[in-house]
């Protein structure tokens, strides 16, 4: 990891050397591009990195007199590719800060095997960011006017603007689920775990671009808080039961938000892709304009996301099983081991018998008894 103080440090460009310096090296890349700012000559080619391009400002007629109010919206462009660069370093940054000076901390503390380190450490870094998203996500929500009005998911269709906070939200999701993909060799992500990741992966990455190109970030907006909600609770929970291991409450109502989230994302997008956008008057298909209102796109992104909830919900349900398995598997082996203990002992139960012979009623012996009857 970078940040850290090696005793020993490996030859130069080696694959130990680039794992555990990476962060200071992505520091430098973002730092020269920070320097770009300060010279005229390259102060255009670096603000491309920075800041938000495609700025489009817009006038609100108004019924006083006065000047009419003038708006900034965004669209997005082929130069949003060198933002989502700049950010996806600054997110490998942010990364190992969180990693050195928190995680690596409490594991110390915790002293974990090294499977539960890998999944306390991924838990850790997603559940930082899903807090952060889940949080920016219900700002931008509140703002907004489909909360009270969900019309507003399709309405005006194609969604070619978007206010500032919409499109630096979605600049650094991309720029994060980007990062995540390198974060899988500088965190030596072990074998066995890299496919589970890469599929969760390529799929945020799939889904958020394809909302965000398709002009569909309200909808794509509205189905990420709760899912970020969802996946918090979960992460969290992990975190929880990897320092106690009798702390698994939160999974029960992970479980629970899980289906619903799961149903309410496919009420959403049934009735938006099937009603709502079915139903407008700007409908055909124009690069252009930013119109993909066609049968053929509609019915593309509606089976896309039908079947990531269907696959989601198979993981959940063979996860449940799992987990119901291994629970009765400790609920027997501790019955086993009950078991000896609880056997009752070797008593007749009539009164004053041992091993099927009787126990006279006084502490006498048949021979004394006998002597002293003569």
């Amino acid at each position: 990891m970078g940040f850290r103080k090696k005793s020993k440090s490996p030859p130069v460009l080696s694959h130990e050397f680039v794992i555990q310096n990476h962060a200071d090296m992505v520091s430098c890349v973002a730092m020269i591009v920070l320097l770009g700012l300060m010279f005229e000559v390259t102060a255009k080619f670096a603000i491309m990195f920075i800041t938000v391009q495609y700025n489009v400002t817009q006038s609100l007629d108004t019924d006083a007199e006065d000047k009419p109010e003038s708006v900034n919206y965004y669209k997005y462009g082929p130069k949003d590719i060198a933002t989502v660069f700049f950010y996806l370093l600054i997110a490998i940054i942010l990364h190992a800060l969180i990693q050195e000076y928190i995680l690596d901390k409490i594991n110390r503390r915790l002293h974990l095997s090294k499977t539960k380190h890998s999944k306390f450490n991924e838990s850790g870094q997603l559940a930082t960011f899903y807090l952060c998203s889940f949080v920016w996500g219900c700002s931008i929500l509140t703002n907004e006017e489909f909360v009270t009005n969900p019309t507003f998911l399709w309405e005006g269709y194609p969604h070619i603007h978007m206010a500032f906070q919409v499109k630096f939200f979605y600049i650094c999701q991309i720029a994060y689920w980007f990062h995540a993909l390198p974060e899988l060799y500088f965190q030596k992500v072990r074998k066995e775990d890299i496919p589970r990741q890469l599929y969760y992966i390529c799929l945020y990455i799939f889904h958020i671009t394809g909302a965000y190109v398709l002009n569909l970030h309200r909808l794509g907006l509205v189905l990420l808080v709760p899912h970020y909600l969802v996946e918090l609770l979960f992460h969290a929970s992990r975190l929880f039961y990897f320092s106690d291991e009798n702390k698994q409450k939160g999974f029960t109502l992970w479980a629970l938000l899980f289906v619903i989230t799961r149903l309410l994302t496919l009420t959403v997008s049934v009735l938006t892709f099937g009603f709502g956008l079915s139903r407008t008057d700007n409908q055909g298909f124009s690069l252009a304009e930013g119109n993909f209102n066609v049968l053929t796109v509609r019915m593309t992104c509606l089976s896309a996301i039908c079947l990531t909830q269907a696959w989601m919900m198979w993981k959940f349900i063979n996860f449940q099983l799992k987990k119901w398995r291994e629970q009765s598997q400790i609920q027997a082996i501790k019955k086993k081991a009950v078991s000896p203990k609880s056997r009752p002992s070797k008593k007749d139960s009539r009164g004053g018998s041992v091993n099927g012979v009787m126990k006279p009623d006084d502490k006498t012996s048949p021979r004394a008894r006998k002597s002293k009857a003569s």
